[in-house]
């Protein structure tokens, strides 16, 4: 799988080769598409975008064409706040609708066409990375889409009245996961029972340490590639804040649990859970500018655990009840693992800060 194109603020990238600094090789590079109008069989198209809370329908992106044949393509929000997916070709038409509550002004939602021509299955999602609601409707048989139409649209800049917003726009060559991700860089540090080891070393059936000083197997480790804009935009955490022996890249909902005095005395919590995307401040946590796409890891573990990333308390993997969702299953990360051995997970005990007062714990530990 690759991904080919992407448009983020003032980028507009697209390559047939793929955006990875290291294009993938053998069975995992790109299909040919040197060709234009070569139809790309499997594929993601993903919308990041800050919707307009009014209610007013409008289109999101989208694009019309009379050459080589007619052909459009529209995501658009609905009257009330669904999302609308409408695809033509010739006389054949997709279509799908997500009935949907519109998030808190202000919050991204992740919006994801995927689909596969030959397995004649496709995927509408809707996600809220800020609470984790995720909407999910099938596409039946759905069509392979011509090159030239996702260059086009990669260029196009997306349409909307004033309050809607279209951070990000990526083109995979291959159905893409939703549901929960990899969030850790390679090479951050994790404790073992033998010392740290970089998260890309570890294996399943590793033993990794907790922070209430206990040694759990790894059940699986997911790896993924992702735009690096947008709300996968990889955040730096420096050193020495929160404990940090070392400066570690994250993405943007990995979750830190923080302790301290300070903790306790402003929101009467031993410890509290922040995601990094609330600690950017510029001085202890700051935006990581990178190649268009970046790699990132994460353990699945027994359970909910907190793990230690270079001397700082950090989350594991957060199912929840996946395993109870078959379709949102089958189109994750985990889809290919056992289900009857998939384990369950409990929420935090911990309380997650709200974006407001993670940046107040940021700024008084920059201070």
């Amino acid at each position: 799988m690759a991904w080919i194109g992407m448009a983020a603020q003032s980028e507009h990238l697209f390559s047939t080769r793929g955006l990875e600094a290291n294009a993938p090789c053998g069975r995992n590079a790109p299909p040919d598409l040197s060709c234009p109008d070569s139809l790309l069989t499997r594929g993601t198209i993903l919308v990041e975008a800050q919707l307009s809370p009014d209610h007013r329908p409008h289109t999101i992106i989208g694009y019309k064409r009379d050459h080589p044949w007619c052909s459009s393509l529209s995501l658009s929000m609905l009257p009330g706040g669904g999302i609308s997916l409408v695809l033509t070709q010739g006389a054949d038409v997709t279509h799908a609708t997500l009935p949907d509550r519109l998030p808190a002004r202000g919050e991204t939602v992740r919006m994801t066409y995927a689909w596969d021509a030959p397995a004649r299955e496709g995927r509408l999602s809707v996600e809220h990375p800020g609470s984790g609601r995720i909407f999910l409707t099938r596409v039946e048989a759905p069509k392979p889409l011509l090159l030239s139409d996702l260059r086009l649209l990669t260029h196009t800049p997306a349409s909307g009245p004033a309050g809607s917003e279209v951070s990000l726009l990526a083109i995979s060559t291959a159905p893409e996961p939703i549901g929960p991700q990899a969030t850790l860089s390679p090479d951050v540090p994790i404790a073992t029972p033998h010392g740290y080891r970089p998260a890309g070393s570890l294996r399943v059936g590793d033993l990794v340490r907790t922070m209430t000083g206990q040694s759990v197997p790894v059940l699986d480790v997911l790896r993924h590639t992702v735009p690096a804009r947008g709300t996968f935009a990889p955040v730096r955490l420096r050193a020495p804040y929160f404990g940090l022996r070392r400066d570690i890249v994250v993405a943007p909902d990995q979750r830190l649990v923080i302790g301290g005095s300070d903790v306790e005395y402003t929101f009467g919590r031993e410890r509290v859970l922040v995601p990094a995307r609330h600690l950017v401040n510029g001085t202890s946590a700051l935006t990581e500018r990178c190649s268009p796409t970046v790699s990132y890891v994460q353990l699945l573990l027994p359970g909910h655990e907190v793990l230690i990333a270079a001397g700082t308390p950090t989350e594991s993997l957060f199912i929840g009840r996946l395993r109870r969702k078959r379709d949102l299953l089958a189109a994750s990360m985990l889809h290919a693992y056992p289900r009857a051995h998939l384990p369950e997970h409990a929420q935090s005990a911990y309380r997650v800060l709200k974006p407001y007062e993670a940046m107040t714990l940021a700024a008084q530990r920059a201070a």
